[in-house]
C-alpha cells in the first residue's frame, strides 16, 4: 500500500451538473470525429477517448494525408488540434461556449487544417436530444470542477492500469467512452457470448463474455460519481455474492456493483479500496461464470494471501465485517 494516502478532490454531481452535461456533449462531438477517422475495431475500441497528462485526447488520427490529434486541455481550459507537420489551432472553453458554437468552431478549425469530416450531428444515447448545431442551452464551464474531474480521471486511470496488470487474458485499454462519459477497462474470458437482442452497437460490444470496471461522474439513475463493475452475460446469483467493499444494485435488466467515489476519496487508502472493489467484483463474476481464474493470473497479480489482506483491510477501513473468502 502507499505510505501517503492520496488526496482526492470532492466531486458532487449537483455542484457541476450543467458543466458535466456540456462537457459530455463536447466529448460526443470530438468522439464522433474519432469514429469517422479510424478503422473499426472489436468492441468499438476505435471510438473512445483517452486520459492524458492535461485532460482527454483522441490520440493519433488520420484523414487524407494528415495525421492529427484533438485534445481537451483541462489545465488551460481549451480545445486543441495539432497535426504531425507542426500546425496547431485552439480555442478557449473557460468562459463557457455553447455546444452549437463549439461544434461550429471545431469543424471550422478542421476545415482550416484540411481535415474536416462529416459526423452525425446529434447526441447519442443521451437525454439531451437537441442537434449539436442548434444547442445553445448547454454552455457551462466550471473551471474548478473540470480540473477536479481531470485529476480524478488521471488517478482512476492509473489504478485501473495497475489492476489490468493482474490479468493475462484479453483486456481492453483503459479508455473513456463518450457515450456515457465513463472511463472503463474490460476483461474477457475468451469465449463468445450468446447473441443479444439489441442494436448493432450493443451486439458488437457484448459479443464476448466479459467483466467490466469503470468510473463515471454520475447521472440521474445512480446519483453522485461512482465506480462500477458488471458481468455480461450476467450469471445467476451475482447480486447475492458478497463483496468486500461496495454494494450490488439493480441496474436496467441486470446487476451493477457500485462503490461511491466519496467512499473511495475519504478512505484511509483510496488506492487499496478501489483495487479491493475491482478484485472482489471480478472474483464474484468470474467464479459464477466459470472463468479459468487461475489461468488468467499474471505474474504481476498479488498472491492469494495478499489479495485476501487487501480486501480485508479495505472492508475494515470502511467499517464492514470481513467476509470469509470464497474459493476462486
Amino acid at each position: 500500500m502507499n505510505a501517503i494516502p492520496e488526496k482526492l478532490p470532492e466531486l458532487h454531481l449537483v455542484d457541476w451538473r450543467s458543466t458535466k452535461d456540456t462537457l459530455h456533449l463536447y466529448a460526443q462531438i470530438v468522439g464522433k470525429i474519432r469514429l469517422a477517422t479510424t478503422p473499426p475495431r472489436n468492441h468499438w475500441w476505435n471510438v473512445p477517448l483517452y486520459v492524458d497528462v492535461r485532460g482527454l485526447t483522441t490520440r493519433r488520427l488520420h484523414h487524407h494525408d494528415t495525421t492529427f490529434e484533438v485534445a481537451f486541455d483541462f489545465v488551460d481550459h481549451a480545445l486543441l488540434v495539432q497535426t504531425a507537420d507542426g500546425r496547431s489551432r485552439s480555442f478557449e472553453l473557460g468562459e463557457g461556449v455553447p455546444v452549437a458554437d463549439f461544434d461550429a468552431r471545431l469543424h471550422a478549425t478542421l476545415r482550416d487544417l484540411g481535415i474536416d469530416v462529416e459526423i452525425r450531428e446529434e447526441p447519442f444515447g443521451l437525454p439531451m436530444k437537441t442537434p449539436f448545431a442548434d444547442d445553445v442551452e448547454h454552455a457551462s464551464w466550471d473551471r474548478s470542477a473540470v480540473e477536479r474531474f481531470g485529476r480524478i480521471l488521471d488517478w482512476s486511470d492509473s489504478v485501473f492500469e495497475e489492476f489490468s496488470g493482474w490479468f493475462n487474458g484479453k483486456t481492453s485499454p483503459v479508455h473513456l467512452f463518450w457515450h456515457s462519459l465513463d472511463i472503463a477497462v474490460t476483461r474477457f474470458s475468451g469465449r463468445p457470448a450468446p447473441p443479444v437482442d439489441a442494436d448493432p452497437v450493443t451486439q458488437e460490444a457484448y459479443s464476448q463474455e466479459l467483466i467490466s470496471f469503470g468510473f463515471w461522474a454520475g447521472d440521474d439513475t445512480v446519483g453522485d460519481a461512482a465506480y462500477y463493475s458488471y458481468t455480461a452475460p450476467e450469471p445467476d446469483g451475482l447480486r447475492e455474492q458478497p463483496v468486500a467493499v461496495g454494494e450490488w444494485i439493480e441496474f436496467g435488466s441486470g446487476s451493477l456493483a457500485i462503490l461511491r467515489y466519496e467512499a473511495v476519496r475519504t478512505a484511509p487508502d483510496p488506492r487499496g479500496t478501489l483495487l479491493a472493489f475491482c478484485q472482489g467484483a471480478y472474483e464474484a463474476g468470474a467464479r459464477l461464470a466459470g472463468w479459468d481464474t487461475a489461468g488468467f493470473e499474471s505474474k504481476w497479480c498479488p498472491a492469494p494471501e495478499q489479495l485476501r489482506e487487501l480486501k480485508a483491510t479495505a472492508a475494515a477501513e470502511l467499517g464492514r465485517p470481513v467476509t470469509p473468502p470464497a474459493a476462486v
